[in-house]
């Protein structure tokens, strides 16, 4: 039988996959999958993976919470199982499945760098998501494939790098959504039109926005893109004055004032970005100097 050559509309039609763990990133990434060609053959959550046996697909996605990688990959390493196999963790690397690289498949990881709150079987939102790799060169082939189908982009993550690459996407994602919800936080506890939460969510778009272009601009090659170039405010502005005064007023204000020590901690890092070392440090000694930071002199 002759091989069939993937059409472009299709670029994953001659692949075979299974499922272990149908939850939000598993069925997104099982949906891109088939919209792009692929064949789902076996779905299983964990209450039936004892019985998934892969081995006449191509591909086994692992896609379990992280604490659970290593007891799902013992249990799937009971049957046989494809000759392929890719988790969808961004904190760990391939080694966690090393019982299915003992059974004989190339293991590796298949990380996509976005936030899923629910399942997102558009496959367009798959567009120019980052897919963090690592393993075997046969799986990391694989992954490559999968995000290129997908419209994304795919690079090597190692293992010893995936603690802090995975602690700065969580801040990426999660901590600029805190941010925009202290803000929105602190807005109702002053009495404010419930309208200017609203408006703050507006200036985090428009930051990000900014940043997309300026990732856009960078045009996807070796360099990295300087996303710091669109940072705003008055720190970026180097109008450090009005900063403090408003974090003085913040410190007067009551229970608000419980956001003081992360404003100042992002104040300094936003100046380390803005302005270099030597301004964070200055405004370290500002901040530390005004009981504003604790200890004193070492946030840049």
């Amino acid at each position: 039988m002759a091989e069939r050559i993937p059409s472009k509309a299709a670029p994953l039609a001659d692949l075979t996959f299974a499922l272990a763990g149908p939850g939000r990133v598993g069925k997104s990434l099982a949906s891109w999958a088939v919209a792009r060609g692929a064949r789902l053959e076996a779905v299983a959550g964990r209450r039936d993976l004892e019985s998934l046996d892969s081995s006449g697909s191509d591909l086994l996605l692992v896609a379990v919470p992280d604490g659970a990688l290593a007891e799902v990959a013992e249990t799937l390493a009971r049957r046989p199982q494809a000759p392929v196999a890719l988790h969808t963790s961004g904190a760990l690397g391939a080694s966690v499945l090393a019982p299915l690289e003992v059974a004989g498949a190339a293991t590796g990881s298949f990380h996509p760098l976005k936030a899923f709150p629910r399942p997102l079987p558009d496959p367009a939102a798959a567009a120019g998501t980052f897919f963090a790799l690592d393993g075997a060169p046969r799986a990391r082939e694989l992954g490559e494939r999968l995000a290129a189908a997908f419209g994304g982009v795919a690079g090597v993550v190692p293992e010893e790098a995936r603690d802090l690459y995975h602690l700065a996407a969580s801040t990426a994602a999660g901590g600029v959504a805190t941010l925009v919800a202290s803000a929105g936080e602190l807005a109702r506890e002053l009495g404010l039109p419930p309208a200017v939460a609203g408006g703050y969510l507006e200036l985090a778009r428009g930051a990000l926005s900014e940043m997309a272009r300026a990732a856009g601009e960078a045009g996807g090659g070796e360099e990295a893109p300087h996303l710091e170039r669109a940072i705003t405010g008055p720190l970026a502005r180097g109008d450090v004055g009005t900063f403090l005064r408003e974090l003085g007023t913040l410190a007067a204000a009551g229970p608000p004032a419980r956001r003081l020590p992360l404003l100042a901690r992002l104040a300094l890092e936003t100046v380390r970005l803005t302005a270099g070392p030597g301004e964070a440090a200055r405004l370290a000694e500002t901040l530390s100097r005004r009981g504003f930071l604790d200890p004193p002199g070492d946030g840049c």
